[in-house]
């Protein structure tokens, strides 16, 4: 926790450090390959850029980072709407995680499948990449909807617990093709931890917290003896809480993060904080 803490404050203190607008290059990259491949049937250009791990170790290191751009959803219109989508999903953890965060999360993807992927082999590639995107700003904003085929509106959290669930799935698989999407993933689970969990709505989690409170509450007092005449008395004692503030949504406390501002909601019903990222962007507790 002290290490994540450090991390926290480095990032929010360099914040606008990195290279800005980061999902704006590649998703104009990515279309602009894109383009480029339905003129060049031969699509020469991906070649060159896709990743290929021989080819890495012969001297073409720029595989390691320039795969990413090379995305396809299928056909032009859906490539498009599905670039336009990332992008608009970087664009907001951006501008709440700061510039440097967001660089450091898109980087450790790259990075761990660029190692697994020349140590067990395999190809990587963009899906996962904006997958563990999309997982992130579901965990964020799980309340977000979505409109699946243009027309149902989907939250963000279920989506992202359905793309989990076939992930883990994977591990079914023989090795080590079962362990390659956790690897794909590890950005995600290096960044959130054991936050994963806000994916799920805030009202599940609200109510599980309730319940587990009620029931430590509603145990037996703890018995404990006051004087030696053998007379004893119940222990109602409450440990105070090491923090003042805590957010509702993401669980992070002032003494964690101190560098994050707390308020209170006055919409919702009841007495729940929120950080200043979560203050504006949550479902209001009635």
């Amino acid at each position: 926790m002290n290490l994540r803490r450090r991390f926290e404050r480095f990032c929010y203190k360099n914040r606008n450090k990195g290279i800005p607008n980061l999902m704006l290059y590649i998703a104009s990259g990515a279309g602009l390959l894109y383009f480029m491949s339905l003129i060049d049937p031969s699509n020469a250009l991906y070649e060159i850029l896709c990743f290929d791990g021989e080819a890495i170790l012969h001297g073409q290191i720029w595989r390691l980072v320039t795969y990413p751009l090379c995305y396809s959803a299928g056909n032009p219109l859906m490539t498009a709407i599905t670039l336009v989508c990332y992008y608009s999903i970087g664009r907001a953890m951006e501008n709440s995680w700061g510039t440097l965060k967001f660089n450091l999360f898109y980087l450790t993807g790259v990075v761990l499948m660029d190692v697994w992927c020349l140590i067990f082999g395999g190809w990587a590639d963009a899906y996962y990449l904006n997958l563990s995107l999309f997982l992130a700003y579901a965990t964020m904003y799980p309340d977000t909807q979505f409109l699946l085929f243009f027309i149902i509106p989907v939250k963000a959290w279920i989506l992202a617990v359905v793309d989990l669930f076939f992930v883990l799935s994977g591990l079914f698989n023989p090795f080590p093709y079962n362990v390659f999407p956790l690897i794909a993933l590890g950005n995600y689970f290096l960044f959130f931890g054991k936050d994963v969990v806000n994916v799920l709505p805030v009202a599940w989690r609200v109510n599980a917290r309730r319940a587990m409170r009620k029931a430590k509450g509603g145990k037996q007092a703890k018995v404990i003896p006051f004087n030696n005449a053998g007379s004893y008395q119940a222990s109602h004692t409450s440990v105070k809480a090491p923090y003042t503030h805590k957010c509702t949504v993401c669980g992070r406390t002032d003494v964690e993060h101190p560098e994050l501002e707390f308020r209170y909601c006055s919409k919702c019903r009841g007495y729940y904080c929120y950080c200043s990222e979560h203050i504006s962007n949550h479902t209001h507790i009635q």
